[in-house]
């Protein structure tokens, strides 16, 4: 039986992600992802801002789409797993890395630029607004079509 291991996640993506396919041509996409947590002191009662970065991976088709829709600063939901990777360096040291593997992603809505008047940033949004929920939809189908073992052995091979 296996134990419970999900994950849900929201942050902004903090560079462009690493688009990349494996010897056997399987789409792989690293993002970096910072999320902030806000709490508040109990001894001075100020608030503190407290952020932890992370790199998600996806696979498959859910890889292509999140190369294609994700940019340095949009605001992206994960739901997934964690996943950590072990290995020795050359010294003979042990080392691991803890990421989280994507099983599905919601793109967060995009800000316009201020300058921009009123009548292309509603356009602008209106586009834009379509484009997001395609995405959206495609990362959840691509999700839902892959098979997690078709996964898994790609993932193995590394």
């Amino acid at each position: 039986m296996n134990n419970i291991n999900c994950l849900v996640v929201e942050g902004n993506i903090t560079r462009e992600p690493n688009f990349r396919t494996s010897p056997n041509g399987f789409p792989i996409c690293k993002i970096p992802i910072a999320v902030n947590h806000y709490y508040k002191k109990a001894a001075s009662g100020e608030y503190e801002n407290e952020v932890s970065y992370f790199d998600v991976e996806t696979f498959g088709k859910l890889a292509e789409i999140c190369a294609k829709f994700s940019q340095k600063g949009r605001g992206l939901s994960v739901v997934g797993r964690l996943k950590q990777n072990r290995w020795k360096t050359p010294e003979g040291k042990n080392t691991s890395r803890v990421t989280i593997i994507a099983e599905k992603i919601e793109f967060k809505q995009r800000f316009n630029k201020a300058n921009e008047d009123e009548a292309d940033a509603s356009a602008a949004e209106n586009e834009s607004a379509a484009e997001e929920a395609t995405a959206t939809a495609l990362a959840a189908a691509a999700a839902q079509s892959e098979g997690g073992s078709e996964i898994e052995e790609e993932i193995a091979q590394f």
